[in-house]
C-alpha cells in the first residue's frame, strides 16, 4: 500500500501539472496574441514589432532585444513607442520568447546565435547603422552587434545588462538539468505552477527599490513568458549564460563602435560593479551612466535619461532612408 501510495501521488501531481500547464499557455496565447509581423530566418520564424514617425523625418534606426521573462511589448512599453515619434523602432520577441521560435537544444540558446538570427532579420529588412539597445539579458547579445553584425549595427547600448563572467558562475548540473529528459518534463507539468506562485516576488525584486508600474504584467505582455516552450528558452539562456559570457569577454577589446553602458547603482538583479563597470572598462571609449539609486528597471524609474542616452548613440551614427514600411516581411499584423 505504501509503494502504491508513493507512486500514485507524484504521478497524480505530475498530471495534474500538465493539465493545468497546457490549459494555461492556451489561455494565455488567446489573451495575448502577435501584435506585429513575423520573418523567417534560417528556418526561424521571428516575432517583430516595427513604428517609425507618422510626420516628420525619420532620424535614424533604434533595434530593441528584451532581457529574461519578458518580450517586444514589454519593449515597447518601456521605451519604443516614445522612440517611435523621432526614430523608425524595431522591437523583437528573442528567439524562443514571446512569439518567436527557436529550434531546440541549448546551442541555439547561444547569445552570438540570437544575435545572428536577429542580424539576419535586419538584413533582410533593408537595416543599416541601427543603435541596438539590449536589456538585462540581451547585455549577453548587443556585444555581438558590434562585434560580429557591424554592417547592421552603428552603435549599441547595454541597459542593465549581463556581460561579464562572475566567480562562482558555473553551475553544470543545472546546465544538465535543463538539457535532460527530466528537465524537459518539469517544464511542462510542476515548473508553471509553482512560478505562478513565486511571480509577485519576482515582480517586486525586478523594479526594486522602485514599485512596479500599475499593471505592468498585463499590460507588457508578460504571461507570455510562462508558457511551457518560452519558459524552457528562458531556462536555456541562463544555462548558457556564463560559458558565453567567459567566452565573448576576451573579445570585449575588439569594439570599435560607440558604446554606452547604463545602469542602476542599486540593481539587485544584475550586479552593476560587476557587469556594466567591467564591461565599460574593457571597451576602447565606452561611456557608463550609473543611475543613482535605481535598480533593474532604469526605462521606468528614469525614461528620461534612458532616452537621452539612445538618442545621443544615434546623433553619433550616420542616419539611412528607411524602406516604406508596407511590405516587410511575411505577414502582416495579427493582433
Amino acid at each position: 500500500m505504501s509503494l502504491l501510495f508513493v507512486l500514485v501521488v507524484p504521478l497524480s501531481l505530475l498530471l495534474v501539472g500538465a493539465a493545468f500547464t497546457y490549459l494555461y499557455a492556451w489561455s494565455i496565447e488567446r489573451r495575448f496574441p502577435p501584435t506585429g509581423r513575423f520573418i523567417t530566418v534560417e528556418g526561424s520564424r521571428l516575432h517583430y514589432r516595427e513604428e517609425e514617425p507618422r510626420d516628420g523625418p525619420v532620424r535614424g534606426t533604434i533595434v530593441l532585444l528584451h532581457g529574461a521573462s519578458s518580450n517586444l511589448v514589454e519593449s515597447m512599453l518601456g521605451l519604443g513607442s516614445t522612440l517611435s515619434r523621432r526614430y523608425r523602432v524595431l522591437a523583437f520577441d528573442r528567439p524562443g520568447h514571446g512569439w518567436s521560435e527557436r529550434k531546440p537544444g541549448l546551442r541555439k540558446a547561444q547569445p552570438a546565435r540570437q544575435a545572428a538570427l536577429v542580424a539576419g532579420a535586419l538584413r533582410q529588412l533593408g537595416v543599416r547603422d541601427a543603435v541596438v539597445v539590449g536589456h538585462s539579458w540581451s547585455g549577453t547579445i548587443v556585444p555581438h552587434f558590434a562585434l560580429d553584425h557591424a554592417d547592421v549595427t552603428g552603435a549599441i547600448l547595454v541597459l542593465s545588462g549581463i556581460t561579464s563572467p562572475w566567480p562562482g558562475g558555473y553551475i553544470g548540473w543545472y546546465r544538465r538539468l535543463i538539457d535532460s529528459p527530466a528537465g524537459w518534463l518539469l517544464m511542462r507539468t510542476l515548473a508553471v505552477p509553482v512560478l505562478l506562485v513565486l511571480r509577485p516576488w519576482m515582480k517586486s525584486k525586478t523594479f526594486r527599490p522602485q514599485p512596479a508600474p500599475p499593471g505592468i504584467v498585463k499590460k507588457g505582455f508578460i504571461p507570455l513568458a510562462f508558457r511551457p516552450r518560452a519558459y524552457e528558452a528562458n531556462m536555456q539562456d541562463f544555462a548558457v549564460m556564463y560559458d558565453a559570457v567567459l567566452r565573448q569577454s576576451v573579445r570585449y577589446g575588439e569594439i570599435r563602435l560607440p558604446v554606452t553602458v547604463l545602469a542602476g547603482d542599486r540593481d539587485e538583479i544584475v550586479w552593476s560593479d560587476l557587469h556594466s563597470r567591467s564591461f565599460a572598462r574593457a571597451v576602447p571609449g565606452a561611456e557608463l551612466i550609473l543611475m543613482p539609486g535605481i535598480g533593474h528597471m532604469p526605462q521606468y524609474a528614469d525614461q528620461a535619461t534612458v532616452l537621452a542616452a539612445i538618442e545621443a548613440l544615434a546623433e553619433r551614427v550616420a542616419p539611412i532612408d528607411p524602406l516604406p514600411l508596407a511590405g516587410r516581411g511575411e505577414e502582416g499584423v495579427t493582433g
